[in-house]
């Protein structure tokens, strides 16, 4: 809290508004729709590397949460008071960053992949910026920020120098997809009974159910995109990957909105949402794109006889 309180010093409106703007690249809808437009059109096995990083770390950030349950530092000390522009954002519990490991899960890989210095520093750079971000906003604690860049930069690690296991082995593939399923299951079980046992809130049991049914639709969707299914993601023209992004990313928003209504906000209806909507972003549009080429082609073929 000290450190915080120092940050809190040295605060001023234009500081305030730069570190809310950095805090941004942390939000789950910016990474989700960076993978997005990565998987549809640019680089399917990378945004493969991003996806593993991205919910394996987010699994394990739900599971510290609910298990250690530390509130936010304005709770542990009243006197102190965070950026109130950041607070309604900083839902949860505070023990580890979930913003922190959002953009650590994106920009990571990415400075361990690339050959190119400069982009390797940049991107290492954006994420230390979101961590630093989320403690001078107030909202998280040294040890809730460094706890989960750890992991996050753990995962990204792993999947990054064994993608030839997850990516490339076929004999891997239903195995890696039963372990995936299951943790997330065993997760899933976990928080259920430590809200049954009013160990946690409803809210946060809800807050850990999306990221298991996150987990479980991305390892359902993977193992049937690299078995069944297979897209290609490669176009002919710019404009037809721009308009891919934004049907694929509008048919997501008012997918959810369609589950919110029909399913309501109930804790399994949360989890079922994100399940359907991985799903959707994995299996169900790259299909579309699938049936689309084979009309292409029919219809060219049909021109030339």
């Amino acid at each position: 809290m000290n450190f915080l309180r120092f940050l809190e010093g040295i605060r001023s409106p234009i500081l305030n508004n730069f570190f809310q703007f950095i805090t941004y690249f942390g939000q789950e809808l910016l990474i989700i729709a960076f993978i997005c437009t990565l998987y549809w059109c640019v680089n399917k096995r990378f945004a493969y590397i991003l996806g593993f990083t991205y919910f394996t770390a987010g699994l394990c950030v739900q599971t510290l949460k609910i298990t250690f349950r530390i509130p936010r530092p304005w709770i542990l000390d009243p006197n102190f008071s965070p950026v109130k522009s950041a607070v309604p954002a900083a839902t949860g519990y505070s023990f580890p960053s979930g913003h922190t490991q959002g953009a650590t899960s994106l920009f990571a890989p990415i400075a361990l992949h690339t050959k190119k210095r400069i982009v390797s520093i940049c991107c290492t750079c954006a994420f230390l910026l979101v961590g630093f971000s989320r403690m001078y906003l107030g909202v998280h604690t040294p040890k809730d920020v460094f706890v989960s860049m750890g992991i996050s930069l753990f995962f990204a690690w792993l999947t990054t120098h064994f993608s030839y296991f997850f990516l490339d082995k076929k004999k891997n593939q239903k195995y890696i997809f039963l372990c995936l399923t299951s943790i997330a299951i065993l997760i899933s079980i976990y928080a259920l009974f430590l809200l049954k046992f009013d160990k946690i809130s409803y809210k946060y049991a809800s807050d850990c159910l999306k990221a298991c049914g996150a987990g479980i639709g991305f390892a359902f969707g993977w193992y049937i995109e690299q078995t069944y299914l297979t897209f290609n993601v490669k176009t002919k023209h710019i404009y037809t990957q721009f308009l891919k992004v934004i049907i694929g990313l509008s048919i997501a928003l008012f997918i959810k909105l369609i589950l919110t209504y029909f399913i309501g906000n109930n804790i399994f209806g949360k989890m079922t949402e994100y399940f359907i909507l991985v799903l959707w972003i994995l299996v169900i549009y790259p299909y579309c794109f699938n049936l689309i080429q084979k009309y292409s082609l029919q219809k060219r073929k049909d021109s030339i006889e």
